[in-house]
Parts: C-alpha cells; sequence; structure tokens
C-alpha cells in the first residue's frame, strides 16, 4: 500500500482527548471513556499498549480500531447483543453502559504468543486446562480453548485465571459464566468462519462482557488487531512445517520487535519505537481491515480532535 498518509499522519496521531463537557472521564490504555448517565462515549485514540505499558502512537490505529469493532459487532448481534448505540466519527462509539464482569474471556484456537511462551516455561497450568506434552508452536487445538484473565487497572498486569478460581473469587456467577462462555465460544466460531472467507485465519481473541439488568452484551472493541491474532491463511500450513513465524496482521508485530529487537518484554522502561517500525505496524492495521471488510479505507491524514469535536457537535453529543 502507498504508505504517504501513513508518514503524513505521523505528527498529527490522537494522543489524548480532554472534552470535559462529555461528562464524567476515565482514561484506559487505548480508549478515552465519557459516562453521561446511562451511554458511554468510547473515543479510540491511536496509542499503542504491549506488556502493559503505552508505548507510542500508530498512525490511523484509531479509526482502524473503532471501524473494525463496528463492523464486527454488526456481523454478530444475531449471536449476543452489543452495546454499540451509534457511531457519530471514525474514532467514536456510543455505547450502552454495562455493569462489565472484570475478567477478560480470552478464546484460543491455536498454541501461539502468550499461551506458547507459558507452555515453553511449564506456566500455563494457571487456567487449570489439561495441556497434553509435546506440541508445537502455532499449532492448532482440537477445538478452541477460553483461558480467562483478570482485568487489571493500567499499570497492574492481568492475571491468568482457571475457571474454578473466577468463580471462587465470584467475578460472575455460574450462570453468567455458562452464558459467557457460550457467547464467546459462538462469537469466535463466526469469527473464524468469516475470516477464513477472507484469506484470514482468526488465532485467538479477547472479548469483554457486561450486563443491563439480566441481559447480557458484549463491550469493548471485537475482533480488532489490538484484541486479536490474525494470520494469512494460505501460508500457515508452509510455514508450520517448516517451523516458521506465522505472517501476521496484528499487535503481535510489535511484541516480537520487542522482544528480539530490544530484548523487552514488559520489564523496566520500554525502548522509543522508530517511525518506521510505526509505520509498519500501521500498514498490517490497514491491511486486517481491508481483507476482513473488502473495503478500501480512505485515510485522510489532518487532526483527528478537531475532526472528532465537530462531528460530536453535528451529532447533538457536544453542545
Amino acid at each position: 500500500m502507498n504508505t504517504s498518509a501513513l508518514h503524513a499522519q505521523l505528527p498529527l496521531t490522537l494522543q489524548q482527548t480532554d472534552l470535559p463537557a462529555l461528562g464524567q472521564h476515565y482514561r484506559g490504555k487505548v480508549r478515552e471513556t465519557y459516562r453521561q448517565d446511562d451511554r458511554l462515549i468510547l473515543v479510540t485514540t491511536d496509542r499503542l499498549s504491549a506488556f502493559d505499558h503505552i508505548l507510542t502512537t500508530i498512525p490511523f490505529k484509531g479509526e482502524v480500531l473503532n471501524r473494525l469493532a463496528a463492523f464486527w459487532f454488526e456481523r454478530t448481534k444475531y449471536i449476543v447483543p452489543n452495546h454499540v448505540l451509534d457511531v457519530p466519527d471514525a474514532n467514536v462509539t456510543v455505547a450502552r453502559a454495562c455493569q462489565p464482569f472484570a475478567v477478560e474471556v480470552v478464546v484460543r484456537g491455536y498454541l501461539t504468543g502468550s499461551l506458547w511462551r507459558d507452555y515453553q516455561k511449564g506456566t500455563h497450568t494457571a487456567y487449570g486446562l489439561p495441556f497434553p506434552d509435546g506440541l508445537r508452536k502455532d499449532e492448532a487445538f482440537p477445538s478452541p480453548l477460553i483461558t480467562p484473565s483478570t482485568k487489571a487497572e493500567y499499570g497492574l498486569h492481568d492475571e491468568p485465571i482457571s475457571e474454578k478460581e473466577l468463580l471462587a473469587r465470584g467475578l460472575a456467577t455460574p450462570r453468567d459464566w455458562a452464558r459467557i462462555a457460550e457467547a464467546a465460544l459462538g462469537l469466535f466460531a463466526e469469527g473464524q468462519k468469516w475470516a477464513r472467507s477472507r484469506g484470514l485465519i482468526l488465532v485467538d481473541t479477547k472479548y469483554e462482557f457486561g450486563k443491563v439488568g439480566d441481559t447480557l452484551y458484549v463491550i469493548d472493541e471485537m475482533h480488532t488487531p489490538d484484541s486479536s491474532r490474525y494470520w494469512v491463511a494460505d501460508e500457515y500450513e508452509a510455514r508450520f512445517a517448516k517451523g516458521e513465524d506465522q505472517r501476521m496482521l496484528d499487535k503481535e508485530n510489535i511484541r516480537q520487535w520487542l522482544i528480539r529487537e530490544r530484548n523487552f518484554s514488559g520489564q523496566g522502561t520500554p525502548p522509543p519505537i522508530p517511525d518506521d517500525v510505526r509505520v509498519d505496524l500501521a500498514t498490517k492495521y490497514v491491511a486486517a481491515y481491508e481483507h476482513i471488510t473488502g473495503t478500501t479505507l480512505t485515510l485522510e491524514p489532518g487532526d483527528v480532535n478537531t475532526r472528532i469535536e465537530r462531528n460530536l457537535r453535528e451529532k447533538g453529543y457536544l453542545k
């Protein structure tokens, strides 16, 4: 792809927003959340986090994530309701305020990433699941596995947790956890099916859920390159047979760069991220979007904050 727009956007990336008129404000790793009574206004910034550190910004990352999440929420609403009420700007979702479950529901189809690193160290047993010896990196599981983790505040680490421990801590009732697990596996099956039809493998992903009354909703984001792994499907078998890394269109690219090029995996101060690495990751995020949606993303360099404020005013969310 032509990367001129990505380079032009480097000094204009959306680092954060400051819109107190939108309501009570919470700043997460990637999103700015503003609460207005029973709705949330979620602004997806260009911030990039990895290994529980905010590292830098990536051109158009927030737009790609928000657009792609909207695509998936619309596509999967027949499986489980989602929190989306409106998308008034490329970076903004207006959502139903739900009572969130303090757990990240990670569904995995393959032994890779952090689970592979845990498997090598023998620390994969924290999930309380049986793993046979002798599995290979990037090997497919017979059926997808749910490997939950606690949802930590920024600056703290998410921790793997078993279903037994999750229930013992009261992070969900047995009934709610059964509904969450069923919904997560249904969403993942639809995601894998659609990704395959678009030449990709949805390898693993993270879901978050919440409730309003007794109704379960999927919240946050869904099937984005930030929360999911995507591999190029027609290269999987050959690369797996040779023990080569898969061709990835997701955030794992920056994790691997940090580990291999800077020997950083979360301890200490993160290294600076060069502009060429930022642009390279942006190209992969855009490629994932275009593969999945089958549409070309027209990128327009400019001041994102100004555009967001204009669109929110036009839609009546800002006075």
